[in-house]
Order: C-alpha cells, then structure tokens, then sequence
C-alpha cells in the first residue's frame, strides 16, 4: 500500500503519488478494492528517486538516469555525463552563494543602528552583486 511505501522510504504520500504522475514511478499495480501494491522493485527506485533529489538532481535528469537504468549492460558514460553537467551547475551555485555570503557579511558588518533612511544593511542590499535594475 501507499502509506507503506512512504513509512519504508520516508517519503510523504503525495510525493509518491505526483512522481507517479509525472512518470518517474510507474503507476502501481491496484489491488480489486482499488488500493496501490508495491513490491521491492518500486521501493528501490523510490530511494533512487529521493536520494537523487538530495543531491539536487531535477526531475528531467533523474528521469533520464532511470531511463538509463533499463538497459544495465550499456556503457555508462551517459550517466557520468549528466552527474557531470550537475556537478557544474552545483559549484556555478557554490560560487554565487559564497559571493552572496560575503556581500552579506561586509552589509551586516556596516548596521550600526539608526534611522531605516540612513540604515547601510538597506543600502548595501540596493547595491549588492547580480541586482536585477528596472531600467529599460
């Protein structure tokens, strides 16, 4: 049942239900009463699924490496491929936040009380790295 695989993975019932939806679960094998029946198979490509999405994957590469999953005996440089390509957009991220921390710190730094109009933590966000401008 549903709730069983979510107790067995930790995962919340609607989650399993919308990656059923979407197509990365196979819709379940229904029992006479209308009840979703899972075996072991269902329950590995869950923790899959869900360690794949801590690691940040979206669902369009995940769905990917299961696709790759079918076929075990092919090479897997497809899938090194895709980690690869993630990998570099998670340190392209890494890079930001830290340029992003450290804006922070020299604005956090700088609050020395006050007045909001003279208030440098507001100034600074106004001026900080990557700041989208209304301007044309």
């Amino acid at each position: 049942m549903i709730g069983d695989l979510a107790k067995r993975t930790g995962t919340k019932v609607n989650t399993i239900r919308f990656y059923e939806d979407i197509g990365l679960m196979p819709e379940a094998v229904r029992t006479s009463g209308g009840r979703r029946i899972y075996g072991e198979p269902q329950v590995r490509q869950l923790a899959f699924i869900r360690h794949a999405r801590e690691l940040g994957f979206s669902v369009d590469e995940i769905r990917s490496l299961i696709a790759l999953s079918a076929n075990p005996d092919q090479d897997c440089n497809e899938a090194g491929a895709i980690a690869r390509r993630h990998l570099a957009s998670v340190e392209d991220r890494i890079m930001r936040l830290v340029s992003l921390r450290d804006a922070l710190r020299i604005a956090t730094r700088s609050c020395d009380g006050g007045r909001i109009a003279d208030c440098r933590v507001m100034e600074a966000i106004t001026t900080l790295p990557g700041q989208v401008t209304n301007s044309g």
